[in-house]
């Protein structure tokens, strides 16, 4: 996590811990909605900055002004509060596929490189390499990470790249719309979102070259799978 960032996540968590506490009382449904998302988004800040391990359950409850046996009640265990928080992240961020949808048009590369642009950008969000972040940090220790996350985050989009192909790429066998859909995200996304977590800043305009150049390599690749 880069200085600018430690530094936010910080002044969230303190600005939350000075917030004044709510009266007792029993919440309303509204109430208990809104105070399960600030504990989540307190305890993904936490996780961000100190790691699994090195965040306490002790130090969420103090940060957020809860008590532990509410959060007990509503979690089985840190491991189950991480994963809950990490969800919450991914469902906010993730791209509807009805925004790629709206990017095809009737000239396929034009398309892909449109639908490339969109995913990238998400990517390279702050949400989206917030959640690089913390998921390349923990996925060693937290066996299943890795695959959960990519189930989450990377299913909807591979199942409308697949339904795409199918679509608009004539003679390719059914059976490799998947693997072509997981080959345009390796070779058109991937690349950025590694140099982006590797602290690599990437201008928008070679950005843009770069996302054109490989559209027409995978084109240029998948046919040789048509029939």
């Amino acid at each position: 996590m880069s200085a600018g960032d430690q530094a936010r996540v910080a002044a969230k968590v303190a600005a939350r811990v000075a917030a004044p506490r709510r009266s007792p009382g029993r919440p309303t449904r509204e109430q208990a909605i809104e105070r399960d998302r600030e504990l989540l988004d307190t305890a993904l800040d936490l996780f961000l900055e100190h790691g699994f391990e090195g965040t306490s359950i002790d130090a969420i409850t103090a940060a957020v002004g809860m008590a532990k046996r509410t959060i007990y009640s509503r979690y089985e265990d840190k491991r189950g509060l991480f994963r809950a928080a990490l969800q919450r992240a991914i469902d906010e961020w993730i791209l509807p596929t009805d925004r790629l949808a709206a990017a095809e048009g009737p000239d396929l590369e034009a398309s892909l490189v449109a639908i490339g642009g969109l995913l990238i950008e998400n990517i390279l969000s702050r949400e989206g390499l917030r959640l690089l972040q913390i998921t390349n940090a923990e996925a060693r220790r937290l066996p299943g990470l890795g695959p959960w996350t990519s189930h989450l985050g990377t299913d909807p989009t591979l199942a409308f790249l697949a339904e795409l192909f199918a679509r608009r790429v004539p003679g390719l066998d059914p059976a490799r719309t998947g693997d072509a859909a997981l080959s345009f995200l390796q070779l058109v996304v991937g690349g950025p979102a590694t140099s982006a977590a590797w602290g690599q800043e990437i201008p928008a305009g070679e950005l843009h070259q770069r996302t054109a150049f490989n559209v027409r390599l995978f084109l240029r690749g998948i046919a040789d799978f048509q029939a």
